[in-house]
């Protein structure tokens, strides 16, 4: 089965055979992917009136586990987005009723934000419309190719997510 970056690699071979044109094989598809990918995100997220960042926010809050709470600098860590940017994005949810500001009993100036029950719920029913969107790529796969591929792809992000700073 040919694809399209099948044809856009023997373009380049034909076009500059002095270069090793080889890294497109995979990388243009893992950025086909992923435009492939983002638009199942902005579908499944788009049924529950969330954008991509909102979505972000509120599943680093579902998966911190009950209550459902983390600092603003904990979220910063998890969504890697500038101060500014967060207090912007709490702002809008906390509007939106998905999150609230609570006071941090450990530390009087700081505030931990909270899911709301109407948040975790969106979060709850945007992370089950974006598997079953996931899945729908993946379907080609079998399981044994799936962990193959996972285990490929963790061993090209790792060094990328353990990078200090």
């Amino acid at each position: 089965m040919e694809d399209e970056v099948d044809r856009l690699v023997a373009a380049w071979r034909r076009e500059r055979p002095d270069l090793d044109v080889e890294p497109l094989e995979v990388l243009s598809r893992v950025s086909r992917l992923a435009r492939h990918l983002d638009r199942a995100r902005r579908l499944a997220f788009g049924e529950h009136n969330l954008e991509s960042w909102e979505f972000d926010v509120l599943t680093a809050l579902r998966r911190a586990g009950d209550p459902y709470q983390l600092s603003p600098g904990q979220l910063l860590t998890q969504t890697l987005v500038t101060s500014g940017t967060m207090t912007n994005r709490i702002d809008r949810l906390a509007k939106k009723g998905l999150v609230e500001r609570l006071p941090d009993p450990t530390d009087r100036r700081g505030v931990l934000v909270r899911l709301t029950t109407e948040g975790q719920d969106r979060a709850d029913r945007a992370l089950a419309g974006l598997l079953d969107q996931e899945r729908a790529i993946l379907a080609e796969l079998s399981t044994a190719q799936r962990a193959e591929l996972a285990a490929l792809l963790r061993r090209l992000t790792a060094p990328f997510d353990n990078i200090p700073g």
